[in-house]
């Protein structure tokens, strides 16, 4: 076995490497950018070397600066994790040519499959099902065009070099096919460099199924069964779970078969995963292959008992696969989601900055955590604004979504706005409960997944006022001298007067406040006109207990000197702040006459220019930033007084880009 591992990642998933080669004694070199200099990954790796500047291309996509920290340090092996040079054919043969093991499948293999294009037609000649479409060297737009009328429509145009879901555009009629295929062209070359595209009969309302394989030097390949990942918006996956609902043995033996005699086709060695599209009559059809480990793998880990990664290690190290196919087995059900730093509803727009407060559920044998940030760490504008993959697993689906939703009621961020409460309508959705979900599924019903403006009703926000009289009262006594004197509780007492007290509560740019009387779990409290009296008052286990108006509720929360996080009855998540009272100042959110850049980014197209006139909610610019395309919209109906920026300029957080004419 290895005895020096260099890990050419960051993050979640060098956290995840690291940890199993601890396990194993192998010692491991962690490399970082300017912007991970503090990094957990960087804090966890025996040892650690800078390669570069903040961005991918200065640093983490450098093969020459990373083969040479590898031959500084001594490696022996480099684990890509997945994204960055994961599946960069240059990268593998670069590793083999410099002595190093690749911790991944030979550039060959990488190679065959990095092409869409290629992957589709070799897949023919050792046929594996496949989607009707054009995968040639012809690209000019007219033949593209003539291709996409011949086949027919809805089709889909996919970047011939990409993966993730990016650039991918579904294409209803002739008439949009030249828009759709302009933008598909233009994030594939910024995204890959290459703008080769092809084409496919889009299948309507369909699921998206993978199977893990794995290969050996010594001629043996199997698959570790499937993975449903149909939970997706704009081809992003949300929600990932094992076994799939969906498949019956039959169905789930030939995709298996299918899945290896792809993975057979390129002699695949080391973690890969097929991808397929299945039809609503159970139709397969090959889409892609994944030459790496995937982000989902720790479902397949749960379920039969493994670890992924230390298989990797093996096998790059010679050895042959431990398990031959038929003594695969696979117990119950586990599901994973991703707690990203996204406002769900500012269109997921990414987020960034410090954790301040970094609340998730204890491991154990039903939930597991995989991160790459602690609290006090910053979520950075260059890289993907993951948090954390929280899965769990249990003996079938009810119970492994009800452990989910538990785990994610144990969730809390404070900094960064979060999906968290997306996830959680996600989870208790009936399309997800009843596994109806086909991959265009969130897309279509959006809305009814977001949390939306409705703020909290007067049941939560006297829950929340009582958590907080609570935790004061408990919060004073525990710090005082003396906890029987009157002067340390905080119930408002003074001399000759009945203890009144104010709890102010702030959500988003809302104010709440709440008179309180009472002390020790009993209080009467009063908001405007309603009035409710608790009794009882009890802070478990992040839980809240009381009658309230004779009624004995329970909610869940979790109350600190600065916070109150809690489920109303409908599951429904707050986030409130303490707010001073009678100290408060409303935000002016009034304007409209700009566009302001909502995060640091480059602007990839400007759409208008000083003197068009324009409608409300009309896209003026599309701004690249952390990975992903954000349509800048218009605020109002009016004309463009300037546009204060050029395609391809790099722009700041803040950075007004458009004024309106007032």
């Amino acid at each position: 076995m290895f005895e020096r591992v260099l890990i050419a990642n960051r993050g979640e998933i060098a956290c995840r490497v690291i940890r199993t080669c601890r396990r194993l004694g192998i010692r491991t070199i962690a490399v970082y950018s300017e912007a991970d200099r503090d990094a957990q990954h960087v804090r966890q790796a025996d040892e650690a070397l800078p390669i570069g500047g903040p961005l991918p291309a200065e640093s983490y996509l450098r093969i020459d600066a990373i083969l040479d920290a590898a031959k500084k340090s001594g490696a022996q092996a480099i684990h890509p994790g997945y994204g960055f040079l994961s599946e960069n054919t240059a990268f593998s043969r670069a590793c083999k040519d410099a002595g190093i093991v690749f911790i991944g499948p030979d550039p060959e293999s990488i190679e065959a499959m990095g092409s869409k294009a290629a992957a589709k037609q070799l897949m023919a000649k050792h046929a594996v099902p496949l989607v009707p479409g054009y995968d040639g060297d012809e690209q000019d737009n007219a033949c593209l065009a003539e291709q996409a009328h011949a086949i027919g429509y809805p089709l889909i145009i996919k970047p011939s070099a990409g993966g993730g879901g990016k650039g991918m555009q579904i294409v209803r009629s002739d008439a949009e096919f030249p828009e759709a295929l302009a933008t598909a062209q233009r994030v594939a070359q910024a995204a890959f460099g290459d703008a080769s595209m092809l084409l496919e009969r889009y299948v309507e309302h369909p699921r998206h199924i993978e199977f893990q394989i794995f290969g050996d030097r010594h001629g043996n390949i199997i698959h570790l069964g499937e993975r449903e990942c149909s939970a997706q918006r704009r081809y992003q996956k949300v929600l990932e779970e094992t076994p799939s609902p969906f498949l019956t043995p039959e169905k789930r033996a030939a995709m298996g078969a299918a899945a290896v005699a792809a993975a057979r086709a390129v002699n695949y060695v080391g973690a890969g995963t097929v991808e397929f599209i299945v039809g609503p009559a159970g139709d397969f059809h090959f889409m892609e292959m994944n030459t790496r480990l995937q982000v989902e793998h720790p479902v397949t880990e749960l379920t039969h008992g493994l670890d992924l990664v230390e298989w990797q290690l093996r096998i790059a190290d010679g050895e042959p696969l431990p398990l031959a196919q038929q003594d695969v087995v696979s117990h119950g059900h586990a599901i994973e989601v991703r707690l990203y730093a996204e406002d769900p509803d500012q269109n997921f727009l990414p987020g960034s900055g410090k954790l301040q407060s970094l609340r998730l559920p204890t491991p154990s044998q039903h939930v597991r955590l995989d991160g790459g940030v602690v609290e006090g760490d910053t979520v950075t504008i260059f890289y993907d604004p993951m948090i954390a993959k929280l899965i769990v697993w249990d003996g079938d689906r009810p119970k492994a979504l009800q452990r989910m939703r538990e785990a994610l009621a144990a969730c809390e961020i404070i900094g960064p706005k979060s999906n968290i409460a997306f996830l959680e309508r996600l989870v208790r959705h009936p399309a997800v409960v009843e596994a109806r979900i086909d991959t265009g599924y969130l897309d279509r019903h959006l809305d009814e997944f977001l949390v939306g403006d409705a703020a909290p009703a007067e049941g939560a926000l006297f829950a929340a006022a009582t958590a907080v009289l609570l935790h004061d009262e408990t919060h004073v006594a525990g710090n005082a001298a003396d906890p029987h004197s009157p002067w340390a509780r905080a119930d408002a007492w003074r001399v000759g007067h009945a203890g009144k007290r104010i709890v102010a509560l702030a959500w988003r740019d809302q104010r709440f406040e709440i008179e309180a009387r009472g002390h020790a779990g009993n209080y009467q409290l009063r908001r405007g006109e309603t009035t409710c009296e608790v009794q009882g008052a009890l802070l478990s286990d992040d839980n809240l207990g009381a009658r309230f108006d004779g009624e004995a509720r329970r909610v869940p929360l979790h109350v600190d000197a600065a916070h109150v996080l809690l489920h109303d009855a409908h599951g429904q998540r707050y986030s409130l702040g303490r707010a001073a009272a009678f100290a408060w100042e409303a935000k002016d959110t009034a304007g409209g006459n700009q566009v302001i850049a909502p995060m640091p980014g480059r602007i990839v197209l400007v759409k208008v220019q000083a003197g068009d006139a324009v409608e409300q909610g009309q896209e003026l610019l599309v701004m690249e930033a952390m990975k992903m395309e954000l349509a800048l919209k218009a605020p109002r109906a009016g004309t463009i007084e300037s546009v204060n920026a050029a395609q391809g300029e790099f722009v700041e957080a803040d950075a007004v880009l458009v004024r309106f004419a007032v």
